[in-house]
């Protein structure tokens, strides 16, 4: 008796909870299969998945609950007398009336027609689970059944259902439950050989073809044939369900690995509108946040959950979460990251201790040229483990900050760490070599910069050796980096006319005719070269030949690996010029100095100078420079050259360089100054013209490092005077060095000079281009 009575309130039990189970047509509805005659689910058409349509408020149907009540009546032995293993369960008729009614949402049927014969369910499979104990797959075939069914009602006791004796058909749901469908296909074949008239069970041949779908699915999924995944997806919809959870899974994976970012989107997000098991919701979005960019994981992340303690579901991984938001802003300077995730991790980097939120921080910032926030976040990593992707991303971010010194000191220890940290170092030699004013590098530094340079045959550093010999007065050691940078480089046109310039200085004229000759057509400037070195003496600090560069001791280091772009020596936006550019070359022309009076007599006529004697040759040279005749006046001097007087010799070096100066021959100048010793005031006289001359053409040309090397030479002689203050100024904006050209405009400014105060207003106009005027 009491058996009898556990079974009928288990079946009560049972038939109250059914009420809470979705039916069929509203599955199909949230998987989009619910169109007739259709050859593949929504979710694999070009519709995209969404969430189940809302539904009436059920009773919730616990189905592990009704598995535990199952599996518990069927191991329970029936007592003797009762009910044969072969007799039927029984179910009271009210609660079997109660179990045929829809549980939330009656059928509408239509006036006078009958309602429609419930389909016998196949309950095989159910029995077949709950004798061999298997409650997973019970659990399974349940929920399964309920989807197919949704009046069916699970039963008290499944082994109380007749079995009907066939050990065969027992034996096949054997090697289904084992996952032997080979050899079930092959015992259904063998059965239906041997007996024409049966047939297998429906239920057995659809959950067989679901099974081997699932198989291939798999498969695919493994040999990474995402292709696949979707097409068999597409045909077997019934796998998509919570109940195989890993199928879904695999499918969203191949949506996303065949670069169809919404359709996977679509499908985690099915998952987390749907499914329940807390586990199995968390894994989706870590799966999905391996997948998906950062703008699709937001719209997942707000079906977040509360997991009833005050929190959220997914609060365990909340801060791998915002780490990972943050390094894909690192490989994506456009991408917003929303202020909470930076904050977050900003926390971390301060309370955990963990160097790698400190390098994610910083990498962030520098991708967006915050350059001092990048800085401050690569000082505190290095501080917290020396690595050589904190010093790479702090050189870059010093390198960014005009701080290349400490850039190279930074990065040199770790240079050799990686092909990206070696192209970090030399863009910081490259930069550092190319600050103007030139930087004051000790020979230690320039040593092991040299060696590495030739180490690795890096052509814009050995470019910037050869002008920073030049602005030391080295024009032999600037000679041999610039043709070694050539070798390096053949088609580099900045080496070439550097060497071009520094054989002229050197009167190596075969030399300058060659490269004349091999870059005719392709560089103008080589072609109408007219700049030379300067007359500045030699400094004491001796820079390292490209010979005698591999040779340089430098110190030995630890490297470790990192990675980072190259930036340019030297970048120009735009050209900015005083606009007395012109008038000051005008200027520049005519140069006033000391001299005795000359008068110039008999030089209205053509005369060949040779033929006089040189006293003669002296006076008709200042006779033709007041005729304002340079280039006659130049041959006068050249043969007063020819004096036995000292005297006469240095009035006629004089004069030429003071013709050659007129003629806008500064080079020619220059050698012609050399001829003869001069006084030192006249010395003085003669390099302040030549250095202004210099430094107007190299504006002209374009050449601002070079322009700002004349200037600096030429005002550790004389005071410099207003219009080249604007002209120093100018090229500072064309350097993109704001900072100085505002402070040299002021300076010029304040002497009431309308060009510097034009100068500042291109600076405020380059440094704020929205601003209003």
């Amino acid at each position: 008796m009491k058996s009898s009575l556990v079974a009928v309130s288990v079946a009560i039990v049972v038939a109250g909870l059914v009420t809470a189970l979705k039916d069929r047509a509203a599955l199909q509805e949230a998987l989009g299969l619910d169109t007739p005659n259709r050859s593949a689910p929504q979710l694999m058409l070009m519709g995209r998945i969404t969430g189940p349509e809302p539904l009436p408020k059920r009773p919730e149907f616990d189905v592990h609950s009704v598995a535990d009540r199952i599996q518990a009546v069927a191991a329970a032995p029936a007592p003797l007398g009762e009910r044969s293993p072969d007799e039927p369960a029984q179910l009271p008729a009210a609660l079997a009336q109660a179990t045929q009614a829809p549980p939330a949402q009656p059928t509408a049927t239509r006036p006078g027609s009958q309602a429609a014969p419930q389909p016998k369910v196949d309950e095989s499979a159910l029995r077949y689970f709950a004798s061999r104990g298997d409650k997973a797959r019970l659990q399974a075939e349940i929920s399964r059944l309920q989807a197919l069914y949704p009046n069916w009602v699970p039963p008290a006791d499944p082994l109380a259902i007749p079995q009907g004796g066939d050990k065969q058909v027992e034996s096949m749901w054997q090697l289904y439950s084992e996952g032997r469908y080979a050899e079930l296909r092959k015992a259904i074949a063998d059965r239906q050989a041997a007996d024409t008239a049966w047939q297998p069970p429906a239920d057995l041949l659809d959950r067989l073809d679901v099974a081997e779908a699932r198989s291939r699915l798999v498969n695919a999924s493994n040999l990474k044939q995402y292709a696949t995944v979707v097409q068999i997806g597409a045909d077997t919809p019934s796998l998509l369900t919570c109940s195989d959870i890993d199928v879904l899974w695999r499918v969203a994976e191949a949506f996303a690995r065949t670069e169809r970012a919404e359709r996977a989107q679509d499908a985690y997000a099915y998952i987390l509108k749907s499914c329940t098991n807390p586990q199995e919701r968390l894994a989706t979005i870590q799966k999905a946040s391996g997948l998906l960019p950062y703008g699709p994981m937001q719209i997942l992340l707000a079906l977040e959950r509360p997991d009833g303690n005050g929190g959220h579901e997914f609060d365990s991984i909340r801060n791998d979460l915002a780490r990972s938001f943050v390094a894909a802003g690192n490989g994506n300077p456009d991408l917003a990251i929303a202020p909470e995730y930076i904050a977050q991790v900003q926390h971390l980097a301060e309370t955990q201790g963990l160097a790698s939120d400190n390098l994610l921080l910083g990498w962030y910032h520098l991708r967006r040229e915050n350059d001092a926030d990048a800085e401050k976040w690569f000082r505190a990593a290095r501080a917290k483990e020396d690595s050589a992707s904190a010093s790479q991303g702090l050189a870059l971010a010093l390198i960014a900050q005009k701080k290349q010194q400490e850039a190279e000191d930074v990065m040199y220890k770790w240079r050799d760490a990686s092909p990206d940290a070696t192209a970090t170092y030399l863009a910081a030699t490259a930069n550092l070599m190319a600050l103007q004013p030139p930087a004051n590098i000790g020979e230690d530094v320039l040593g092991r910069m040299a060696a590495e340079v030739i180490a690795q045959k890096y052509v814009p550093t050995a470019q910037q050796f050869g002008w920073f010999a030049r602005s030391l007065n080295q024009p032999q050691t600037a000679a041999r980096w610039f043709e070694t940078a050539l070798r390096w480089k053949s088609d580099d046109e900045p080496s070439a006319y550097g060497l071009a310039i520094t054989r002229e200085q050197l009167n190596d004229r075969k030399g300058v005719a060659e490269l004349q000759r091999l870059w005719a057509g392709r560089s103008t400037r080589i072609a109408r070269l007219g700049e030379t070195a300067s007359l500045t003496p030699p400094t004491q600090n001796t820079l390292p030949s490209p010979g005698t560069a591999a040779h340089a001791q430098a110190p030995s280091s630890s490297p470790q690996p990192v990675r980072s772009p190259s930036p340019n020596a030297a970048t120009v936006r735009s050209d900015y010029a005083p606009r007395s550019v012109e008038q000051t070359q005008a200027a520049m022309q005519t140069v006033t100095v000391r001299r005795g009076a000359r008068q110039p007599r008999g030089c209205s006529t053509t005369t060949n100078a040779q033929l006089l004697d040189p006293a003669s040759a002296l006076t008709r040279g200042w006779c033709l420079m007041g005729l304002n005749r340079p280039m006659e006046a130049a041959d006068a001097f050249e043969a007063a050259l020819a004096s036995p007087t000292r005297r006469v010799r240095e009035d006629a070096a004089y004069g030429q360089s003071l013709a050659y100066l007129r003629a806008g021959l500064s080079n020619n100048a220059a050698v012609a100054a050399t001829k003869a010793p001069q006084s030192r005031q006249r010395a003085a006289e003669l390099q302040v013209a030549i250095l202004s001359d210099r430094a107007l053409a190299a504006f002209g040309a374009k050449r601002y490092r070079e322009t700002l090397i004349y200037l600096d030479q030429r005002a550790q002689l004389q005071q410099e005077r207003i219009d080249l203050m604007v002209l120093r100024g100018y090229c500072y904006m064309n350097l993109q060095m704001y900072g100085d050209a505002e402070r040299v405009f002021n300076a010029a400014a304040a002497t009431g000079s309308k060009d510097a105060n034009r100068g500042l207003a291109d600076v405020r106009r380059a440094t704020h281009p929205d601003a209003k005027p």
